[in-house]
């Protein structure tokens, strides 16, 4: 997806002179969009979150990646991404986990419900690993992506 356009959402706070801050993101930043981008390649909006931290099988964990699924789904659903693109209105949507490590089997778990019920509205989700170098998924035993 290098060709993709970049349609960050993101807001960052100006940082002071003396303590530079790094905009907020990932999985425990259910508020903020990680990242938005064009893929023209399929004509989809993909919508990747971020998870940099590895998988450690916690409940809390879970929680922060529902609460931000949860909070895409209706970025997306409830007309929030079409009135601030409205070039992007009626094109397929994609959410993407963008992760440093292979989620945990719960997470594996919950990552298929979620493919599940998304998949009735038209919406795929797919998880991408960068733990090992060229790896698209979870793999193709997981369901997920």
């Amino acid at each position: 997806m290098s060709d993709s356009t970049d349609l960050s959402t993101q807001q960052s706070v100006k940082p002071s002179a003396s303590v530079p801050l790094k905009p907020a993101r990932g999985v425990e930043h259910a508020g903020v969009i990680d990242a938005m981008i064009h893929d023209p390649a399929t004509d989809e909006v993909v919508l990747i979150m971020v998870e940099p931290r590895p998988w450690d099988e916690s409940e809390s964990r879970l929680f922060q990646l529902q609460e931000k699924v949860n909070a895409y789904l209706s970025f997306a659903l409830d007309g929030e991404m079409s009135e601030a693109y409205p070039a992007l209105e009626g094109k397929s949507l994609r959410l993407q986990l963008d992760c440093a490590t292979f989620p945990d089997a719960m997470t594996v778990s919950f990552l298929k419900l979620v493919r599940e019920q998304i998949s009735f509205q038209g919406i795929d989700l797919q998880v991408r690993v960068s733990e090992e170098p060229g790896a698209e998924s979870c793999g193709s035993g997981c369901g997920c992506g």
